[in-house]
């Protein structure tokens, strides 16, 4: 009888494939290092969320209406 084969995913910092696990303490990451790594990235604002501004006559107290 053939085990079922664990689901791996690409780490999200490396690349590696790392398995999805509950043993994985560092899931998505393959290791603490590349966890501690994206960390890192957001905490010193490396990754941004884009962000539209507003239309100036939308919101324009000088509008009539």
């Amino acid at each position: 009888m053939t085990q079922p084969s664990c689901r791996q995913v690409p780490c999200p910092q490396c690349g590696t494939l790392s398995e999805w696990r509950p043993e994985n303490k560092w899931r998505p990451f393959c290791s603490e290092r590349c966890k501690l790594i994206d960390l890192g990235c957001w905490a010193d604002e490396s990754y941004k969320l884009p962000v539209q501004e507003p239309d100036e006559g939308i919101n324009s107290p000088d509008r009539n209406g």
